[in-house]
């Protein structure tokens, strides 16, 4: 994970899981062009946790998925998993903000400054909170000039 990201404590797993809408994003190959995003987290009975990614391609015309799993890396209280769509392949899934209240909204990052996303449990969120999630992103060290925002248009 990036060294200025540190995961949140008091992580409640059964609260998170679920489906998170994709509202903002640093852009790679693996979600390049792609609309209306979300994730379904389903806790398994390995105590893992299942991962499935999906969102519209508009010049495909068509849905594309991805399905992975995820695994803690520290304790379970703690925002801080691995993740694996590839096989034995795991990469860092660092949630570093959370609305601990009502888990409507999480910032997350992937392994390094690269990767950096904004769920929520609504595809639309405030101005107020895409406007603190690039602050908080930007003073860790994210480039948020090169932020994307999901279009969520059903």
């Amino acid at each position: 994970m990036p060294d200025t990201v540190k995961p949140v404590d008091d992580f409640d797993l059964n609260r998170y899981l679920g489906t998170w809408y994709e509202i903002a994003r640093l852009d790679h190959s693996f979600e390049e062009g792609l609309e209306q995003v979300s994730a379904d987290y389903l806790k398994l009975p390995n105590g893992g946790i299942s991962v499935r990614n999906r969102g519209y391609d508009p010049d495909e015309r068509e849905w594309v998925e991805a399905s992975g799993q995820a695994f803690f890396v520290n304790q379970d209280d703690q925002g801080y998993l691995q993740v694996s769509f590839f096989g034995p392949f795991y990469s860092s899934y660092v949630i570093f903000e959370l609305d601990k209240d009502g888990y409507q909204y999480a910032f997350v990052s992937g392994p390094s400054y690269d990767y950096l996303w904004l769920l929520s449990r609504t595809p639309t969120v405030s101005e107020e909170l895409k406007n603190q999630f690039r602050h908080k992103a930007h003073a860790l060290g994210f480039d948020t000039d090169e932020l994307i925002f999901v279009k969520q248009d059903q």
